[in-house]
């Protein structure tokens, strides 16, 4: 049993409402005299019963990625239906931290067995692990999605509240990264202006920060910047076995910005696949992740 209350959501959230809900939060965190709420995590999980599963949303999401039009859930597509349910945590009154603007830092995935289309779905999610990072605020969100009582995928999605410090703003601790030397390349994204927009077509996630210059300049972006979920997803097209259970994680180092090219490395390894992302221009790291066949089915989170 969970020690945290559950609040039942009757619908799936309106992402499109979630971010107008951030939105409003943030004019109102900038007025004269407003300061970080500075309290802790809401100790309470949401909970929707049945995910919607879009049969035309899944094929527009695996042509848009280059997946294999197929009679499977892909990982990344699973992590969208359950996104609006994570997300409602995020714009609780109780949330001490601002939904807007957060990085996105890096994801931990269990896709516990293949999941098909027609299954009916229940999803849980709740917010722990907050605690203090060089440049701000870190925190876990944490999403469960099962079949019946059967847990079948959980992911781990860790974000940044950049500049936004829950006490005294610490001193700098930053180290210097070591040099980022390319692998081999095996593969060229060129990502348009406009990726970030069909990104949120297909998923509905239409966070400013993805979809114009001047809307992500507006939360402190240079231009627009790629979701780091289309990222993972166009990885994983291209990487993540079919038929059977698997673990993945991503970290993400710099933001792809829009448009721009993107050099991949896949390299196979004896457990699965590991793959990286850096600037055809910059050299500089954008993700690096892996993929291992997972032999857990079924195993509890």
């Amino acid at each position: 049993m969970s020690p945290r209350p559950t609040e039942v959501l009757g619908v799936a959230p309106s992402l499109g409402s979630l971010y107008a809900k951030a939105a409003g939060a943030r004019v109102r965190a900038m007025l004269p005299g407003s300061k970080p709420d500075g309290g802790g995590l809401p100790m309470v999980e949401h909970h929707l019963e049945a995910l919607d599963i879009d049969a035309a949303h899944l094929v527009a999401y695996q042509r848009l990625m280059g997946d294999t039009v197929r009679d499977e859930l892909p990982s990344v597509f699973v992590h969208g239906l359950a996104f609006p349910v994570a997300m409602s945590v995020l714009v609780r009154k109780d949330f001490p931290l601002p939904l807007l603007g957060m990085v996105h830092l890096a994801n931990k995935v269990k896709h516990l067995r293949p999941i098909s289309p027609r299954a009916t779905l229940s999803v849980t999610a709740y917010a722990t692990g907050l605690r203090e990072h060089r440049a701000g605020t870190a925190l876990d969100v944490v999403a469960e999605v099962r079949e019946g009582k059967e847990l079948v995928w959980r992911g781990v999605s860790t974000y940044l509240a950049r500049g936004v410090w829950q006490g005294p703003k610490p001193g700098s601790t930053a180290e210097p990264r070591a040099a980022f030397a390319a692998p081999v390349r095996t593969a060229s994204w060129k990502l348009a202006a406009d990726t970030g927009r069909a990104y949120a077509a297909v998923m509905g996630d239409y966070n400013p920060i993805h979809l114009w210059a001047a809307s992500a300049k507006a939360l402190g972006m240079k231009r627009a910047i790629a979701h780091g979920m289309y990222l993972a997803g166009r990885a994983l097209a291209g990487a993540a076995p079919h038929g059977d259970g698997y673990d993945w994680d991503i970290e993400f180092a710099t933001p792809v910005l829009l448009p721009s090219t993107v050099e991949v490395s896949f390299r196979d390894h004896a457990t699965g696949t590991a793959f990286s992302g850096w600037g055809a221009r910059s050299n500089k790291p954008h993700f690096s992740g892996n993929i291992t066949v997972n032999d857990e089915a079924g195993a509890q989170g």
